[in-house]
């Protein structure tokens, strides 16, 4: 074969595979970087719609419960062996109505309506055991205004601190793996836009 058409032939095939190698690396930052959108997408859509609801409604609800107490006067609400007086009673049911049920409604309604954006393949026993806790002491109250039914003016199940904490600790973990993918993917763009620049130099024929 001729030297010429070798030659021709060999730079031919570095073309090409130069090109296919160009074509698989692009269609696998492609594929990274659909991922890392999506990725983010999805903790965007999780601290907006569930997490930061959330961590606020628990959060302003430890700053009213210590409202509450400073107008009880005391460290704790319920005193082992000891029954609310009439005013300790009014005052119990009035930030029972008025703070702690509207917004144990806002948080059961945000892990019934999001339950797709929990961070976790099942739903925790603790978001389970807040639910059991304010929907048993829901309908005791609403039986107790209704049918004049008495009952412990509190819910059969304590409140599940785990709950609390399992929230705020996820909350924390999602803004910290949102930053890095923010982080990623301005890392990528920026790469990206170094790549075509160099392209631009290397068709100008600039060193």
């Amino acid at each position: 074969m001729d030297t010429s058409v070798l030659l021709a032939l060999l730079a031919a095939s570095v073309t090409l595979l130069g090109w296919l190698i160009n074509y698989i690396l692009t269609g696998r930052d492609e594929r990274r970087r659909k991922q890392l959108e999506e990725s983010l997408a999805r903790m965007e859509s999780q601290l907006q719609e569930l997490y930061g609801p959330l961590a606020f409604a628990i959060q302003e609800g430890q700053r009213t419960h210590q409202d509450l107490l400073k107008a009880l006067g005391r460290d704790h609400v319920f005193v082992e062996g000891k029954e609310l007086t009439e005013d300790e009673l009014k005052t119990w049911l009035f930030w029972v109505e008025n703070d702690l049920f509207p917004r144990n409604e806002r948080i059961k309604t945000l892990l019934l309506d999001k339950t797709h954006l929990i961070d976790d393949e099942q739903v925790p026993q603790s978001y389970l055991d807040f639910l059991e806790h304010y929907n048993s002491w829901k309908i005791n109250h609403l039986r107790w205004q209704k049918e004049q039914v008495k009952y412990p003016w509190r819910s059969n199940l304590a409140f599940p601190d785990q709950f609390a904490a399992q929230v705020l600790a996820t909350f924390e973990a999602l803004k910290s793996r949102h930053a890095r993918a923010l982080g990623l993917k301005h890392a990528s763009a920026n790469t990206r836009i170094k790549k075509a620049e160099n392209k631009i130099k290397s068709i100008a024929g600039e060193k």
